[in-house]
């Protein structure tokens, strides 16, 4: 029983992980790990996109504001493939 068990927590707690550094990144902390603003475009939400690049890693991030949001918050950010 427990052979069957351990798989599936390995991706349980791969899922997880991913799960959680998807929610934490943002773009300041990008930019602060080295990453450059590559380009920017409006997103269908009416939000922005802004594509970061370090090397040959480039990153989406969609960032939104609300005229009562103190700053414009990170929504999420994806790797490109």
């Amino acid at each position: 029983m427990r052979r069957d068990i351990a798989p599936l927590a390995v991706l349980v707690l791969a899922a997880t992980q991913t799960a959680v550094s998807a929610q934490t990144t943002t773009v300041q902390s990008l930019m602060e790990g080295g990453y450059t603003v590559a380009g920017v475009t409006q997103t269908a939400g009416g939000g922005a996109g802004v594509f970061l690049q370090k090397g040959n890693a480039l990153v989406f991030c969609d960032v939104a504001e609300t005229p009562y949001s103190p700053t414009v918050a990170t929504k999420y950010c994806k790797p490109v493939k």
